[in-house]
């Protein structure tokens, strides 16, 4: 009877359990997943660097298939050999600015090759600092960068030497050392590091000079975007790199897989999830120089490909890629990454199979993750108690206009509730900390908040916009700096951007908001792609609209254009096209003006322009 009674209570809490907490259980799941994850990345990490790391598993499996290249491929062994032969060969340097010292930054402008890494990991061996720079800086925001992270010498491809040679008179001028990865001959001044990597010798350099006096100290610097400014390097901690070696294991890869990295390698996502990560469980990695939609699942068949490191674009090139027989003919099981939009995520998976994916959310710069690891269509993660064991987070309110959190009488910020938009914010903490841009102080301070629910307190900005449901999933919404306000209503451009979308003669969709004379706030306007064969259907994109958003999200102009343009990490402009405008005197592409009247988009001509700005034509 007994049993019988402690059944039936076991049952009642399950189906409780259930209807309430459905994801306790997944929730639980990987929570241990992470505690057992880090438990053994630290676990051998007590004062090791990366680069201790790495030749601690080529000692152990040196035979072990590491990088693909190309037609060329490295074993563990082979990369740590060649590693060593920069550390030697940069450690025996005695030309200009004398040896090179643990401490000192080395920025590295090379592209996709396995030189970025030999190099890489060579430096982080002799104790110095890398930092990576975009391929596509030139002239003054190369020199910034340069000067922003303290630059002591520069190493560049052999196929990125025009970008940097008008400035060869002020690096000598800043006792900057330039160095080419490549043969030479090279211009005075400059030294092929090729020549002396290939005389250097193989043998360790003292373990000493890598191993970290703090595991917080910096040991690699990686760079902003730059999509609303100059970039700004970001301080990467030993901490945090070593931690990147658990990415693949955090989402249930193994060293079986391989893992197709086409992102580049100066950005986060490229180098300490994809490179380390792999790194980190000890699998194979197919390195691209740079991503080819149309190359992608002829690669994956040809290397044997499981798990892809995706960007949201580069699934959305994939999907608007014509379909071609076998393209469900691969080994891919896996697709790891962020920004994948419930459109493209659902398309993706209709046409090419059963493939798991796991959006994550990050930054370089930042304190907070998150892990969609049970795979809800548009979320970027969970929202539970449980995961925020792992990743503690607030969701506040925020003003658009006023570009801050709103707080209440007493001066503190306010928790949003479900279904609620607000700024995605992570407590500053020793076991959680924000470590900062190089450079001026104030750099750093503006991205933290003092005082958010407590005197003393501190929370790390992230500028994201999220919104969190009932059931503890969590949404991406928007940059707090693309978001605008019309008609007194805040406008997600993510959210206009994913129902024009849906309309299937558009291809590409990019959303921003335009100052237009005489109107306060910002008017919605949309840079579309149409797919080709398709014409613009001015009525029927107006139907579409005006079905599937409100009056105040409906875009007022649209520019039609070729291709959108896109950052080297695949985020679209939004900055340049809203500093643009919607002047058809000043753009060259064909502009529309939603137009209530005649229920259709129409072609904005000059004299309409005259007529919105004069305000006889309201919009």
């Amino acid at each position: 009877m007994y049993l019988a009674g402690a059944a039936a209570a076991v049952a009642a809490l399950l189906w409780l359990q259930r209807r309430l907490w459905p994801h306790l259980w997944a929730d639980a799941r990987f929570l241990l997943r992470a505690l057992r994850c880090r438990r053994r990345v630290l676990r051998g990490a007590a004062g090791s660097s990366l680069a201790q790391r790495f030749a601690s598993l080529a000692r152990a499996a040196p035979q072990r298939l590491f990088l693909r290249f190309e037609a060329r491929s490295f074993s563990y062994g082979q990369a740590e050999r060649a590693s060593r032969r920069v550390a030697n060969a940069l450690r025996a340097w005695r030309g200009p600015g004398g040896p090179l010292l643990p401490g000192q930054t080395v920025a590295l402008l090379v592209g996709n090759e396995p030189g970025f890494v030999w190099a890489w990991l060579g430096l982080a061996r002799l104790g110095a600092v890398p930092a990576f720079l975009g391929t596509g800086l030139r002239r003054g925001a190369l020199l910034h960068c340069l000067r922003g992270c303290g630059a002591r010498a520069l190493l560049v491809a052999r196929d990125l030497c025009d970008s940097v040679e008008p400035l060869l008179p002020t690096l000598q001028e800043l006792g900057v050392v330039v160095w080419v990865w490549g043969p030479g001959p090279c211009p005075p001044g400059v030294t092929s590091l090729q020549e002396l990597v290939e005389e250097a010798s193989e043998e360790p350099v003292p373990p000493d000079l890598s191993t970290p006096r703090d595991m917080m100290d910096t040991c690699l610097y990686i760079f902003t975007s730059g999509t609303t400014g100059l970039p700004k390097a970001a301080r990467i901690s030993h901490h945090k790199s070593i931690m990147c070696l658990g990415f693949y294991r955090l989402v249930g890869a193994s060293s079986k897989d391989v893992i197709y990295v086409a992102l580049p390698l100066y950005h986060m996502s490229g180098s300490l999830l994809g490179i380390v990560g792999c790194i980190g469980i000890g699998a194979t990695c197919v390195l691209k120089r740079k991503f080819s939609a149309s190359q992608f699942w002829g690669d994956c068949q040809h290397y044997g490909v499981t798990v892809f490191q995706y960007i949201g674009e580069l699934c959305r090139y994939l999907v608007n890629q014509p379909k071609r027989e076998g393209e469900r003919n691969h080994s891919l099981h896996l697709a790891v990454g962020s920004g994948l939009r419930p459109d493209v995520w659902r398309e993706f998976l209709q046409r090419f199979g059963n493939i798991r994916i796991v959006e994550t959310y990050g930054m370089t710069e930042g304190n907070i993750t998150f892990f969609n690891y049970t795979s809800t269509l548009g979320a970027v993660g969970r929202g539970s108690f449980l995961y925020k064991l792992f990743s503690p987070f607030e969701l506040v309110r925020y003003d658009v206009l006023r570009g801050a959190p709103v707080r209440d009488a007493a001066g503190w910020c306010q928790r949003v509730g479900p279904g609620e938009t607000g700024l995605l914010i992570a407590p500053v903490t020793p076991q959680n900390p924000f470590l900062g841009y190089a450079g001026g102080r104030e750099l750093s301070e503006h991205k933290v908040l003092h005082g958010v629910f407590t005197a003393g307190d501190a929370y790390f900005n992230t500028g994201d916009l999220m919104v969190h449901d009932a059931a503890q999933f969590v949404y991406f919404r928007d940059r707090t700096g693309d978001t605008y306000r019309w008609k007194g209503e805040n406008v997600a451009t993510t959210e206009v951007a994913e129902a024009l979308a849906a309309l299937d003669s558009l291809q590409e969709v990019n959303v921003y908001g335009v100052a237009v004379p005489g109107y306060e706030g910002r008017a919605g306007m949309a840079a579309i792609v149409l797919r080709p064969g398709c014409e613009l259907d001015g009525a029927r994109l107006y139907s579409h609209v005006v079905e599937f958003l409100p009056p105040y999200a409906r875009p007022r102009f649209l520019r039609v254009q070729d291709h959108l343009a896109t950052t080297q990490t695949f985020k679209q402009h939004k900055v340049r096209l809203a500093n643009e405008g919607c002047d058809p005197t000043r753009l060259p592409d064909p502009l529309y003006l939603l137009d209530d009247a005649s229920e259709a988009y129409v072609p904005l001509t000059p004299r309409l322009w005259e007529g919105v700005i004069s305000g006889a034509v309201r919009i």
